[in-house]
């Protein structure tokens, strides 16, 4: 595991800003929120960006943030629709290990009790399910290693995410 920095994906409510904290502490690293950097260039939350400016006008500032992310040693907690964006997610690979943190339909369903307010990219009309298909392949598809984090406490997700960094060959 001699890569710069860990990536983490997954669906929103997947908690990878809550795992890439610790993640960071137990491993010694910095960390990052793209979220949290997106909101801060923007001085926006993410649903007003998405009100104001769609789908399309949130995914390319969203791409243009994580183009721009110029960090070492630091854990990356990404917005779930970072894998939209190819470009962005080839600079992500490049830099790092990629870690699919993945979590079930229906634990996703009893945490996203807010997804009006959360600035969730996703179509008008579109069910969480159909998020999850459609990003599902996303995930797997840049992912180095997946992890899967369904009804795990935070420690125990850690720990396998840890051991998961240690199998991946890269």
């Amino acid at each position: 595991m001699n890569k710069k920095n860990i990536v983490l994906i997954g669906m929103p409510g997947a908690g990878k800003s809550t795992l890439g904290v610790l993640l960071a502490k137990v491993l010694g690293m910095s960390f990052v929120d793209t979220d949290l950097i997106l909101q801060e260039k923007e001085q926006r939350l993410l649903q007003e960006i998405l009100d104001q400016d769609g789908v399309e006008g949130f995914l390319k500032i969203e791409e243009e943030v994580l183009l721009g992310l110029q960090v070492r040693n630091c854990v990356i907690a990404t917005g779930g629709s970072a894998v939209y964006s190819q470009a962005a997610m080839q600079s992500l690979q490049n830099n790092g290990i990629v870690v699919y943190i993945k979590v079930s339909l229906s634990e996703l369903e009893k945490r996203l009790q807010n997804m009006a307010s959360r600035g969730v990219v996703m179509a008008n009309g579109e069910s969480l399910k159909d998020l999850y298909d459609k990003r599902t392949k996303l995930y797997e598809h840049y992912a180095d290693c997946s992890v899967d984090c369904t009804n795990l406490t935070v420690e125990k997700a850690v720990t396998r995410i840890i051991a998961s960094l240690y199998n991946v060959d890269k």
